[in-house]
């Protein structure tokens, strides 16, 4: 059975996207949280096989739209570990 584990990512606005990208090629993601820094939850979406593959490009352009208005903020990732 697998096991979910939580971390937390400081990035700066500009890197977010690339960031984010990074993660979901990884493939052990189940879901991304993005928080201002404050820790105020910004946008949350789960990876999924069917998310990945289809829906993708709309979140990455969300999260485009934050970053431009974010200096610095946190990525909060849930994997899947075996």
């Amino acid at each position: 059975m697998a096991k979910t584990r939580k971390e937390e990512i400081k990035i700066d606005g500009e890197h977010l996207v690339k960031k984010v990208k990074e993660l979901i090629k990884e493939g052990n993601i189940r879901k991304i949280t993005i928080k201002d820094k404050s820790g105020k939850e910004l946008i949350t979406f789960p990876l999924t096989i069917g998310v990945v593959g289809t829906m993708i490009a709309p979140v990455l352009a969300a999260i485009g739209a934050l970053a431009a208005l974010m200096a610095e903020c946190t990525i909060s990732v849930e994997r899947e570990e075996e």
